[in-house]
Parts: structure tokens; sequence; C-alpha cells
């Protein structure tokens, strides 16, 4: 009887097989303590094909921060839609990140945690992946301070000092709320919000960001009294 061939899996589709096992791995074990034999017995390969196809273990560990930077990014920027007020841009793009760094806890202590304490080249490669979200940020504060009729034409140094204290805040929300059994995405959000768009002054008096009720409706967040 001759024998039953197997369908061949994809380069592609294993190499990601590959690396869903090597960023659990690298997430909950830390960059040192992880081994490849590990990785590979978690991704149900052999050890020699995980080096055929990704070289070594500083290169899968590249591999891994690329992978879960850019879908992190692509998660912000698909929340924040364009056609929103910049309020609600915010509100949707935050949601967004803390919705997607929930959803992927490892992907996040690798981009977080671990890249940024094992080298400059890992370093290096999150601090890009940093300043695209930095980059969207001043452009929503730009848009919100248009939207005012205020002060539209802010400071740069001002604006770019705004934006590093919100990504800032939301990185160490999000290593919070991961942390804080219960808390969820819009919870943090909102948490968020109130810090930054309402600020500290309005909460004093009691009057805070009310996130919308429908987010996939037209409804605006506003700032006012609590109930």
């Amino acid at each position: 009887m001759p024998a039953v061939k197997t369908k061949r899996m994809p380069r592609a589709v294993r190499e990601q097989q590959m690396l869903d096992a090597a960023v659990q791995t690298f997430g909950r074990r830390g960059y040192m303590a992880a081994s490849m034999d590990e990785i590979a017995e978690l991704a149900g390969v052999s050890k020699p094909l995980v080096y055929l196809y990704l070289n070594s273990k500083e290169d899968l560990f590249s591999a891994c921060i690329r992978r879960e930077a850019k879908a992190l990014v692509d998660a912000v920027r698909a929340g924040a839609r364009p056609d929103l007020p910049a309020d609600r841009q915010l509100w949707s793009g935050l949601t967004a990140f803390f919705t997607h760094t929930a959803r992927n806890p490892d992907g996040w202590s690798v981009l977080h945690l671990q890249a940024r304490t094992h080298g400059e080249v890992f370093a290096g490669e999150v601090a890009a992946m940093r300043a695209e979200i930095v980059a969207f940020v001043t452009q929503l504060i730009l848009a919100a301070a248009r939207d005012a009729h205020r002060d539209p034409d802010l400071p740069a140094a001002e604006v770019a000092g705004l934006a590093e204290a919100l990504v800032g805040a939301a990185e160490s929300l999000a290593d919070w709320a991961n942390a804080t059994p219960g808390v969820t995405a819009r919870q943090a959000a909102a948490t968020l919000m109130n810090f930054a768009w309402a600020g500290l002054g309005d909460l004093m008096h009691g009057r805070r960001w009310v996130p919308p009720a429908d987010d996939e409706g037209d409804q605006q967040g506003s700032t006012s009294p609590v109930r």
C-alpha cells in the first residue's frame, strides 16, 4: 500500500507559526531565559528548521519585534477613524491600543519590556515604532487645537511634549491594565481620556470626558458633569 503523502505547509505559514511560538516564549520567559529548543517544541518543528528559517535567536527576536510593532501600529491607525472629531479619533485610537495590548499580552511584553532591555538594535526597533505612534498623536493634538479655535498654532515643542507624555502614559497604563484583573480596554481608554483630555482640574470639579454610548455610532464624546 503506497504511503499517504501529507500536504506540505507553505513557508510563510510555517514561519508565522514559529513567530507565534517565539513571541509567547519571549513574552513569558524573557529574551535571555527563552531557548530555541523550547520555541521549536512549542511551534511543533525541529530546532534546525527554526535556524534555517530565521537564522539565529537574535534574528528571531528581531522578527518578533517587527511583526508585533507593525500589528500594534496598524491597530491604532485603523481604530482612529479620520472622519471623526479630534477627541473621538483619540478615543478610538486609545481604545484600539488598549484592546490590542490586552489581546496580545505576550507581544506587548516583547515590545515594552524585553526589547528595550537587551541591546541597542532591539531597542531601536521599538523606538521606530514608538516614533510613528508619537507622530500620529502629534497630528491629533494639532487637529484638536484647530477644532477648538483657540490656539491653532501651538508651539512645536509643546505639541511634541504633549504627544510624548500621552504615549508614555498609554504605555504605562497598558502595563497596569494587563496586570489588573477586571480592567477593560474601554475603561483604560476612558481613564486616559479623562487624564489627558478633561484634565485633572476638571476631574477635581466633577467634570469628565464621557465615552460615547455606541462606539460604532456618530455620538460624540464630551466633557460633562458626573451624574
